[in-house]
């Protein structure tokens, strides 16, 4: 099976928490199709375009139109090496771009708050992000959210933008104007409103909703981005304005559903009352071993009311009914004890393999965490299949929805059964990478690795086999670094799988095609 071996996206500095940027080259993009019909795509949120409407662009023989070209022009003419580095930067795709960023981001706050002198935990506050512990904790279940936030917009915001453009039909600068060369692949045509623009515009706004003490970066960023596209000498200031406004109204719309799907109500502790001590009491009353903190002190287990946000893929009922999977063996049980001493093997019995798949699939503390992995995976694929930015964008709001819906339903799974993990029953079991503050059953690796390798095989057909046998090892990793058992994994995994099936048939009725 093929490894891919990813660049680090970030250098992590506990004092300023500075992202050290290492960009990874890739080609610029040149979408074999342009998927100009994508204005009649349906939307995640169900809404027609044409509810958000765009103002009728400049006439072409406009003075500020003119005085727009002119920009233009002298831009072209006096650019830098840094404007050349820069153009080169988000030739290769907004998505793309801001999908790595994201990942940054995600990395960069993926850090647990160090304990208090009384021994109890801070909690991050969006009120105060600057202050420690930093705003946000961006562990998998909030990292998953964010992808999934952010992609789903981007998805949304693009295709709305492809419906104007098919009707203002707005031509390229560079056919307006001998004096500006086209310096990118042109991909679009019509160009108002801008997609690029409609893309940094919907990031932007959805990040600075996410990761409220970045504000300063992201709109370096959107600068950038902003600059690169009016040096490629396809949009004017107008058609780039008219798309950052797009995107910036329907981000609104998601901002507006993220305030209501649950998430602020996942944590452990609200004005000093320990929220989650309700599944312990149910665990004991069944007479099970209850999972506890191995920290010291013991932490509050991560986000145990996540399983209670609202999906996109199906409602809540549906999980419950549907995806919610059978209990795990009884911690009293035979069955239990086998699988016990199978994750005692493991731990005492390592090999050089099965630690390289331990780390290789780690995801920890200071990474940009399961889902960004499969993220990361993904873009690898994507850039092969020259696709238009909207296609990304759906490609990645398909994934990345799966991805977030498969926190819900393995969120809900642990503080429904709270299994204790192996080395809290057995304390000769040392594990082989970091233990997670939480439930074991089931394997949030396993249940996330399924729906990706699920939707991905998708989209991407001719990969199919590769995505499922990446999904499994990323599953074992978990046993061979003896923090889960084997049932956890084989549960998350089919989970997993059955979260993205919920993403194949959106896929397949959504106007795109494959």
């Amino acid at each position: 099976m093929k490894k891919y071996i990813f660049i680090s996206l970030i250098l992590l500095t506990a004092c300023n928490k500075d992202i050290v940027e290492v960009n990874q080259t890739f080609p610029m993009l040149s979408a074999t199709y342009s998927d100009s019909a994508a204005g009649k795509w349906k939307t995640i949120l169900g809404f027609q375009p044409d509810t958000y409407p765009t103002n009728a662009p400049l006439p072409s023989n406009d003075a500020g139109f003119l005085q727009q070209l002119n920009d233009i022009a002298a831009l072209q003419k006096n650019a830098t090496p840094e404007d050349m580095a820069n153009l080169r930067y988000w030739g290769t795709g907004g998505v793309l771009r801001w999908n790595e960023i994201l990942r940054e981001l995600v990395a960069k706050y993926n850090l647990p708050p160090v304990e208090n002198a009384d021994g109890t935990y801070p909690i991050p506050s969006a009120n105060n992000p600057l202050a420690y512990p930093f705003f946000p904790f961006a562990n998998p279940p909030y990292a998953a959210r964010a992808y999934a936030y952010v992609s789903a917009a981007q998805y949304d915001a693009l295709v709305t933008a492809y419906f104007w453009k098919s009707r203002w039909k707005r031509l390229p600068a560079y056919q307006l104007d001998n004096r500006i060369q086209p310096m990118l692949t042109d991909n679009g045509g019509n160009c108002y409103p801008s997609a690029d623009a409609v893309i940094y515009g919907v990031t932007g706004t959805m990040l600075r909703l996410l990761f409220p003490g970045e504000v300063t970066y992201i709109n370096q960023q959107l600068a950038k981005h902003r600059k690169a596209r009016l040096l490629a000498g396809m949009e004017t200031a107008s058609d780039l304005d008219a798309g950052e406004a797009l995107g910036n109204t329907i981000a609104q719309l998601y901002i507006q559903r993220a305030r209501t799907d649950g998430a602020g109500a996942a944590v452990a502790i609200v004005n000093g009352v320990n929220l989650w001590k309700v599944f312990e009491d149910d665990c004991i009353a069944r007479n099970e071993i209850p999972w506890m903190s191995m920290e010291s002190p013991k932490r509050p287990p991560m986000l145990p009311f996540f399983g209670k946000v609202k999906p996109f893929l199906f409602d809540s009922a549906t999980m419950v009914t549907t995806l919610r999977p059978l209990p795990p063996p009884s911690t009293r049980s035979i069955a239990f004890q086998k699988e016990l001493e199978e994750v005692r093997y493991y731990s005492q019995n390592q090999t050089r393999e099965r630690l390289r798949i331990v780390h290789f699939w780690a995801d920890g503390v200071g990474t940009y965490t399961p889902p960004g992995h499969w993220n990361a995976i993904a873009a690898e694929e994507f850039v092969k299949l020259k696709w238009s930015e909207v296609r990304w964008a759906r490609a990645f709001a398909l994934l990345n929805m799966s991805l977030m819906d498969a926190a819900i339903v393995c969120w809900d799974a642990k503080y429904t059964y709270y299994n204790p993990r192996p080395s809290q029953v057995d304390n000769s079991i040392k594990t082989l990478t970091g233990l997670p503050n939480f439930p074991a059953y089931t394997s949030g690796h396993s249940t996330f690795s399924g729906a990706a390798a699920e939707i991905l095989g998708y989209l991407v057909p001719s990969r199919k086999q590769a995505f499922s046998e990446m999904a499994a090892e990323a599953s074992m990793s978990r046993l061979y670094g003896a923090i889960h058992y084997r049932s956890d994994c084989t549960a998350g995994l089919a989970s997993g799988k059955k979260v993205g099936e919920f993403a194949v048939k959106r896929a397949m009725a959504d106007g795109a095609g494959n």
